[in-house]
C-alpha cells in the first residue's frame, strides 16, 4: 500500500460515515440511543475524539515510542469514552460538526505528509491508523444506518 491507497480508504470510510447520517434532521441528530446511549450528534464526536487520538499518537509512533495504554491512563477504553462522552456533551450539534471537519482535515494532512514508508506494510503506525479511523468508521457507520431503518419502518408503520 501507498499513501494515496491510504488515503483512498480513509476518504472511503469517511464519507461513508458521514452519508449515514446525511439528510436527518438536526431534531433525529439529538434522538438519544442509537448506539447504547448515544445519539448521531454523540457518534459524530466520538469519531471525532477517534481522530485527535491519532493525531495526538501517531506522532509518538513515528518517533519509536509507545502510547499510554488507555487501561493505564484511564481504566480502558469503555471509560475513555465515557469520560470523553462527559467533556464533549455540553458542545451545540454545530460545534460537533465543525470540530468533526476541521480535525478529519487535520488528519488528512497529517496522513499526507507522513513518511510514504510507513504505509507499505503493517507498520504500527499505519495499524493505529486503521484502528482509530478508517476501521473505526463502519462500525458507526453500520450502526447509524440500522438505527435509521428502524427509523424508517417506525415511520411507516411497520415495526
Amino acid at each position: 500500500m501507498d499513501t494515496e491507497q491510504i488515503l483512498e480508504r480513509l476518504d472511503r470510510a469517511w464519507k461513508d460515515f458521514e452519508s449515514s447520517y446525511e439528510g436527518l434532521t438536526e431534531e433525529q441528530l439529538m434522538i438519544p440511543n442509537v448506539t447504547g446511549a448515544w445519539s448521531v450528534r454523540d457518534i459524530i464526536a466520538h469519531v471525532t475524539w477517534w481522530d485527535e487520538e491519532a493525531l495526538k499518537h501517531l506522532p509518538v509512533v513515528l518517533e519509536g515510542g509507545k502510547p499510554e495504554r488507555y487501561s493505564d491512563k484511564y481504566g480502558g477504553i469503555d471509560d475513555f469514552n465515557a469520560i470523553m462522552t462527559v467533556k464533549r456533551s455540553h458542545l451545540s450539534l454545530a460545534e460537533v460538526l465543525k470540530m468533526h471537519d476541521d480535525v478529519h482535515a487535520q488528519l488528512v494532512e497529517y496522513v499526507r505528509n507522513a513518511p510514504a514508508d510507513l504505509f507499505a506494510s503493517e507498520t504500527r503506525f499505519r495499524r493505529r491508523l486503521r484502528l482509530d479511523t478508517f476501521g473505526h468508521y463502519p462500525v458507526h457507520t453500520q450502526a447509524i444506518k440500522k438505527w435509521r431503518e428502524a427509523l424508517d419502518q417506525k415511520a411507516e408503520g411497520i415495526a
